[in-house]
């Protein structure tokens, strides 16, 4: 199962899933590709279940745009680490 979707079990109908899970495997490899050391070892698995879990919230809000959602938990994870330059969105 993958990870987004195991937290967001019974919560979503499976094309909301879907969507969710496009948008934090994007967040996700943003954070790869901008040299974060969140995307290290050692705090890779506390960085994807912030941003999963981010994604999520916003979801149960009512946002359903894969853009917007990317954009606000990545957003959401630089104002958490300010020291951190945030990544940098591509197109």
């Amino acid at each position: 199962m993958p990870f987004i979707a195991s937290l967001a079990q019974n919560a979503f109908d499976p094309e909301s899933v879907r969507v969710l899970e496009i948008a934090f495997d994007s967040a996700w490899k943003t954070v790869i590709s901008s040299g974060s050391d969140l995307a290290l070892n050692g705090r890779a698995a506390s960085t994807r279940e912030a941003l999963a879990r981010r994604i999520i919230a916003m979801a149960e809000r009512g946002e359903t745009d894969p853009r917007r959602l990317i954009d606000d938990a990545l957003a959401h994870l630089a104002a958490s680490r300010q020291d951190d330059a945030p990544p940098k969105l591509s197109g």
